[in-house]
């Protein structure tokens, strides 16, 4: 009966050990998340800054034009100059759908920018970037994991400056992407051609506190987040310029 006992005991010793790495594990898990969400709601804070630096900079008075029409709107708060890539520093950023017909915006979906060969051409100083989809296809390439602009998709410097409000036409652009770029000291686009976009899973993940795509986030508009609703709002604003 003792030696029973002994392995009874035994066993339960480990049961417990095991459910006590167990909860540790998953506890590890959890803490990660919680900071995946931080930094998440971090990129969509920059991102509406970066944004409403562009819009109310008069160099850039053709953006709102193009965003009435616009499929979708892609916004890194943060592109540096170095070749970096998937995961590395300076890179990523948000991209939110835009429905023409009631003028609304999606929640944003996360994603990288990045130069597998050469880097991209900067001049020293960080980037505020924003993209505007065109046309379907633009969005289409995007719900994939991955896009090379410039291969599967074309992308074209978006026009700066410009003539007074109300008498402006504005520039046809035969492109799937218009990127606009502000750093200091410069105005205009950059060329992006060669780059990659790639979704960010993970921070999609945190953000919306389970496993999205996103055709979920975007299109089938399955999540939301509140923490998004500033940059909407900003995106929605600068529609009535």
């Amino acid at each position: 009966m003792k030696k029973l006992t002994r392995c009874v005991s035994k066993v339960c010793l480990r049961a417990l050990a095991g459910i006590a790495m167990l909860l540790a594990v998953l506890g590890r898990s959890n803490l990660a998340l919680a900071s995946q969400k931080v930094e998440a709601q971090l990129i969509v804070d920059k991102s509406k800054a970066a944004f409403v630096d562009l819009i109310n900079d008069g160099h850039y008075r053709w953006l709102p034009a193009y965003l009435r029409t616009a499929r979708a709107v892609i916004i890194f708060p943060q592109i540096l100059k170095a070749g970096f890539f998937l995961g590395g520093s300076g890179g990523t950023g948000v991209m939110l759908v835009h429905d023409v017909a009631t003028g609304g915006w999606s929640d944003p979906a996360f994603y990288t920018l990045g130069s597998v060969t050469y880097g991209l051409q900067i001049g020293g100083e960080a980037a505020e970037v924003v993209m505007v989809a065109v046309n379907q296809k633009a969005v289409d390439s995007l719900l994939m994991s991955s896009v090379k602009l410039g291969g599967d998709a074309s992308v074209a410097i978006g026009p700066i400056g410009g003539g007074a409000k109300g008498t402006m036409t504005i520039p046809e652009v035969r492109a799937d992407f218009i990127s606009f770029a502000k750093t200091k000291g410069f105005y205009g686009g950059l060329n992006f051609e060669g780059s990659v976009m790639q979704v960010r899973d993970d921070l999609n993940s945190a953000y919306y506190g389970k496993h999205v795509t996103p055709s979920d986030i975007l299109m089938k508009k399955n999540v939301a987040e509140p923490g998004a609703n500033g940059l909407r709002s900003a995106l929605q604003k600068a529609l009535a310029r």
